[in-house]
C-alpha cells in the first residue's frame, strides 16, 4: 500500500473576478487567510502537496481513515472556515465588494482513495498519478449545492452511514475518459448552526471622558469621506505630524487590528482599532486606541446632505482627575490647533480622492 493513500481537497469558491486593484488585493488577502485556517485545522496528519489557487491538495499514504475520523476532519475545517468568515464580517472595516462579499464564500471537500506517488522538485513534494487527476476532475460535477463533502466509492465499503442526525447522503457519478466514477455526497451547510456567534467587542476604555472635539464639513458624500479618513495609506496626506501608518500584520484592517503610527520626529505609537460601525446613510464611527490604553481617538462621519458630510474627531482620556487636569493645562490647546490644521489639509485630499468601482 506504499503508493496508495487518501487525497483530500478543500476548495473555496464564491469570489467573482473583480477588476479593481483594491478588490483584487483584498480578495487575495482573504483567501490567503482562509487557506491558513484550513491548514491549521489539519488534525489527521495530512501532508500538503501544493496550494492550487483557492484549494489545497492534501494527501496521506497508507490505509484510508475510517469514515467517522474523516468526517471529523471535514467538520473541523468547515467550522473553522466559517468561524473565521463570521469574525471577519463582524470586524471588517473596508466596504469594497471583496470584503463585504467574503461572508458568502463557500467550501466543498473532495475525498478519494487511490494510487499515486510523489516526486521532488527542489524542496517541494509533488504528486503524480491517474487518481490525482481524477480527484481534480471531481471538483467539477453536477452537484447543485455549493457546500458539501464528496466521498468516492473507493473510500467506502457499502453505503455511507449517517454520521450525524442531520446528515443525508445522495449518490451521483462523474463521467471521465476512463469511465464513470461513482460517489456519495452530503451537504455541510447544517454545520453552520453549530458555530457560536462572535462575542461583542468590549469598550477599549470603559470609563473615559471626552477632552476635545473638532469638526469640519466637506462637500463630498459620506462614503468618500469615510474611504479617505479610514484607509491608512492616506493618513500622512492630511493628519499633521504623521509620516506614515504601517499595518503590523498581513491581515486586512479590522476591529482589533494593530497599526503603527510613525511620526515626523521619528517616534512611533502603536495603535489598534477599538471599534467600528458603518451606517453610511446616517453615521460612520471609527475609533483608535493606543496600545497602552492611555487615550482613544474617535472619527465620526455624518451625512449632512446628498453631497456633503461632516467629520468630527473626539479625543478621550481614562477617567483620572490628575491626568485630565494636566491635559487641560499643557496639551489641549496645541492638540486642538493641530487637528484643526489637519481637517483643513484633508479638504483637498478628499475632494480629489477617486473611489474604487462600486465602493
Amino acid at each position: 500500500m506504499e503508493n496508495q493513500g487518501l487525497l483530500f481537497i478543500p476548495d473555496i469558491s464564491g469570489f467573482t473576478r473583480f477588476v479593481n486593484e483594491i478588490e483584487i488585493g483584498h480578495s487575495r488577502h482573504i483567501i490567503q487567510q482562509l487557506l491558513e485556517v484550513l491548514i491549521n485545522a489539519n488534525e489527521t496528519g495530512l501532508e500538503i502537496s501544493e496550494i492550487e489557487g483557492d484549494a489545497i491538495l492534501f494527501y496521506k499514504f497508507g490505509a484510508p481513515l475510517e469514515l467517522p475520523a474523516l468526517y471529523r476532519q471535514v467538520e473541523k475545517m468547515f467550522c473553522e472556515f466559517h468561524r473565521h468568515l463570521n469574525m471577519y464580517d463582524q470586524r471588517k472595516i473596508c466596504q469594497c465588494r471583496a470584503c463585504i462579499s467574503a461572508i458568502d464564500l463557500t467550501l466543498k471537500v473532495i475525498t478519494h482513495y487511490g494510487e499515486f506517488t510523489t516526486y521532488q522538485v527542489k524542496n517541494f513534494s509533488k504528486l503524480i498519478g491517474k487518481d490525482v487527476i481524477l480527484a481534480h476532475q471531481l471538483l467539477k460535477n453536477d452537484i447543485e449545492q455549493h457546500e458539501y463533502w464528496l466521498v468516492t466509492d473507493d473510500l467506502l465499503n457499502g453505503p455511507p452511514p449517517d454520521l450525524t442526525q442531520w446528515m443525508k447522503w445522495d449518490t451521483s457519478s462523474k463521467q471521465t475518459e476512463t469511465g464513470d466514477i461513482p460517489f456519495h455526497y452530503t451537504r455541510l451547510s447544517e454545520l453552520k448552526n453549530s458555530i457560536p456567534p462572535e462575542p461583542e467587542a468590549q469598550p477599549a476604555i470603559a470609563d473615559k471622558r471626552k477632552m476635545l472635539s473638532v469638526s469640519k464639513e466637506y462637500t463630498v458624500d459620506s462614503k468618500k469621506l469615510f474611504f479617505t479618513v479610514v484607509h491608512f495609506d492616506f493618513r500622512h496626506l492630511w493628519q499633521e505630524n504623521i509620516k506614515t501608518v504601517e499595518e503590523v500584520a498581513h491581515f486586512l484592517p479590522g476591529v482589533g487590528g494593530r497599526h503603527r503610527h510613525i511620526l515626523q520626529n521619528g517616534q512611533t505609537v502603536m495603535m489598534y482599532t477599538s471599534s467600528f460601525a458603518y451606517h453610511p446613510e446616517t453615521k460612520i464611527l471609527f475609533c483608535e486606541t493606543d496600545e497602552k490604553k492611555n487615550s482613544v481617538t474617535s472619527y465620526t462621519i455624518e451625512k449632512t446632505g446628498e453631497h456633503s458630510a461632516r467629520l468630527t474627531i473626539d479625543y478621550y482620556l481614562p477617567k483620572n482627575p490628575v491626568r485630565q487636569l494636566l491635559f487641560q493645562l499643557q496639551e489641549k490647546r496645541e492638540l486642538e490647533a493641530s487637528w484643526r490644521r489637519s481637517l483643513s489639509k484633508l479638504e483637498p485630499v478628499v475632494t480629489q480622492m477617486v473611489l474604487p468601482l462600486d465602493f
